[in-house]
């Protein structure tokens, strides 16, 4: 189980970071869906497609670290399936719209799921809350 009382060493700034990787993150997926709808060139995309990919490690870094266990939660299994998908584009391009609305849906539905199942995880069997 994991505790705030437990000393850990801190990212400097770690809130601020956070804040950083987590705009991004939607301004490149929001660039990039809209991208796609209106079929801009891929030379155009693909760096967005790589700035979201970038971005959401980034925020799982930050959320996760230093108790690395937490990327074993709910809201780290949806992290994890949503950047698997992001990185599936590259070689399933045909199907890059419906692959990224899949994306937004799992990153809408994960973001207001009740705390309980965010927090929750099968594997510590824990709903931890730190």
């Amino acid at each position: 189980m994991l505790s705030r009382a437990t000393a850990a060493p801190r990212i400097p700034y770690a809130r601020a970071w956070s804040i950083f990787f987590r705009t991004l993150h939607l301004l490149a997926i929001s660039i990039l869906v809209g991208g796609h709808l209106f079929n801009a060139p891929a030379a155009q995309l693909l760096p967005l497609l790589y700035l979201a990919i970038l971005s959401g490690v980034g925020m799982a870094f930050i959320e996760a670290y230093p108790f690395w266990q937490k990327l074993f939660q709910g809201w780290g299994f949806l992290l994890i399936i949503k950047l698997a998908l992001l990185c599936v584009i590259p070689f399933a391009w045909r199907h890059r719209v419906a692959i990224l609305i899949v994306v937004l849906i799992i990153g809408s539905v994960g973001s207001h799921l009740p705390k309980r199942l965010r927090h929750y995880s099968p594997f510590f069997n824990s709903a931890e809350t730190t």
